[in-house]
């Protein structure tokens, strides 16, 4: 009899070297047990003494596909798993063709077993949530999982790729895993009590799902097929679920009793460009309020953005306000609240207005570009900075509310700002806080956007160029003291 300590539960180069030494002494797999070092699990009965093992020279083969079988199955919690692929070993040195017999009971057993972990490793990939530790640059993603496996070090490569741009840790009660930039290392599993239970972004992410979630496609046997009931508890969206699936019934047989409703005429591109063909004009809108256009750029198609955005974000203000200000784009915040300028850059600009001493509810603020660009990493939605043709497809509603709302100055937050205002690429540095005068009497001035300031790594630099921002948006309140004066 021989016993075969590995020395852990995924140890398959010592099960590897065991087994071949074992076969090749002619020792059956009825005569082995295998276990792990430091199990848990007691022996029933105390281990024989080991006969010695000769180092036989020689060697056999296997078919290829079985190591690779050997590899996946080892990653099994079945504490059979290394008999039982000894065994298969064992057989195969006399019938190659063994794995291609779907009936053979050893075959099937380890091609469930397969199965098994790929399937758990797909759960792995999808149903990781990671919580933000700390601010950015100094952030770290925390995540907790429970895996039926031992796919740790399977499954972390993913994250790696997916999540390369940012540092993460993976808990789970036996192995973690963490990526700092560079590579991925792992240490011993943890305890649940270790893993963060909310972070800053929780709201806006519970907020996102139950925007997206759409009663009229659910089907709650696939989806609980796909995402079974033992992995909500790690799910931050899973407090939502029930309520959003018994109130889901309800919602649809509303939608279905409901009134068909004219559709909306599709917008199209060319009649918008069309309106606004070189200079807008008030005379060319003068049967268009704020509130209509509002409405008429919410069915904006003219660029491909609309498609994984919440909603169009329209500009906010007075409807004849002295000063309108444009930034780059919504933000995260921005598309799920359908308002402009309501995330941090918002509360950037707000917070350097009030200071510069202006109330932001007399001036006009709005975006270059009406929908959110982003990617996403896991729940969260980076930014992305619009391109050419995004800025070109969306001028004509900057153009359309420019008419309305007659600004006397117009302040261009960014780069992205500045090529819808003007009309071209210019370079923030050299126009940066002079004024402007454009064709059509308004004047511009040229600044960068608060975004900008929230990337500053370094202190020193970003208090430095707050007061810049301020400075600049000084000029906007001589401005609007001059035309409180003139009025």
């Amino acid at each position: 009899m021989h016993t075969i300590t590995l020395d852990g539960e995924t140890d398959f180069d010592g099960w590897r070297k065991a087994a071949r030494l074992l076969a090749m002494n002619g020792v059956a797999p009825a005569d082995v047990t295998w276990i792990v070092a430091g199990g848990d699990e007691p022996e029933l009965f105390p281990a024989a003494q080991n006969t010695p093992l000769e180092d036989v020279r020689g060697t056999f083969n296997v078919p290829a596909p079985f190591v690779a079988l050997a590899k996946t199955v080892i990653l099994h919690r079945d504490p059979q798993r290394f008999a039982l692929l000894y065994r298969m070993l064992w057989r195969l040195r006399g019938n190659h063709d063994l794995l291609q017999l779907a009936t053979d009971p050893d075959t099937s057993k380890l091609e469930s077993m397969a199965k098994a972990i790929r399937r758990d490793e797909h759960k792995m990939h999808a149903f990781v949530r990671f919580r933000e530790i700390g601010r950015e640059p100094k952030s770290h993603f925390v995540a907790w999982f429970e895996p039926d496996h031992h796919i740790v070090e399977l499954a972390a490569p993913f994250f790696a790729r997916r999540f390369a741009d940012m540092a993460w840790s993976i808990l789970t009660p036996d192995l973690s895993a963490h990526w700092d930039g560079h590579k991925v290392s792992f240490s011993p599993g943890v305890d649940k009590s270790m893993a963060p239970s909310s972070d800053r972004l929780e709201e806006v992410w519970l907020t996102y799902y139950a925007n997206i979630f759409n009663p009229a496609r659910l089907k709650t046997k696939a989806m609980q097929n796909e995402m079974p009931k033992k992995y909500w508890r790690n799910l931050p969206e899973a407090a939502l679920i029930k309520p959003l699936i018994d109130k889901a019934e309800r919602v649809t047989s509303e939608m279905i009793a409901a009134e068909a409703q004219e559709p909306k005429k599709p917008q199209r591109r060319e009649e918008i460009m069309a309106k606004s063909h070189g200079t807008a004009s008030a005379e060319q809108f003068n049967d268009t309020s704020l509130a209509a256009l509002r409405d008429e750029a919410a069915d904006c198609r003219a660029c491909p953005l609309w498609k994984d955005a919440t909603q169009t974000v329209f500009g906010e203000g007075p409807k004849q306000a002295s000063v309108m200000m444009v930034g780059e784009q919504p933000g995260d915040k921005e598309d799920l609240a359908g308002k402009p300028f309501v995330g941090p850059p918002g509360q950037m600009l707000d917070k350097a207005l009030k200071e510069a001493g202006i109330i932001r509810d007399k001036v006009y603020v709005t975006n270059a570009v009406k929908h959110f660009k982003f990617v996403p990493r896991g729940k969260f939605r980076l930014h992305q900075k619009p391109a050419t043709p995004e800025i070109k497809a969306c001028r004509p509603w900057y153009e359309r509310e420019k008419a309305l709302v007659k600004p006397e100055l117009v302040v261009a937050m960014g780069a992205t700002a500045a090529q819808s205002v003007l009309g071209k690429v210019v370079p923030i540095g050299k126009t940066r806080g002079r004024v402007i005068d454009l064709d059509d009497g308004t004047r511009v001035l040229v600044t960068v956007h608060p975004s900008y300031l929230l990337r500053l790594p370094d202190e020193d630099a970003k208090a430095r160029e707050y007061e810049n921002f301020v400075h600049d948006l000084r000029i906007v309140a001589a401005h609007l003291s001059e035309s409180a004066r003139a009025a």
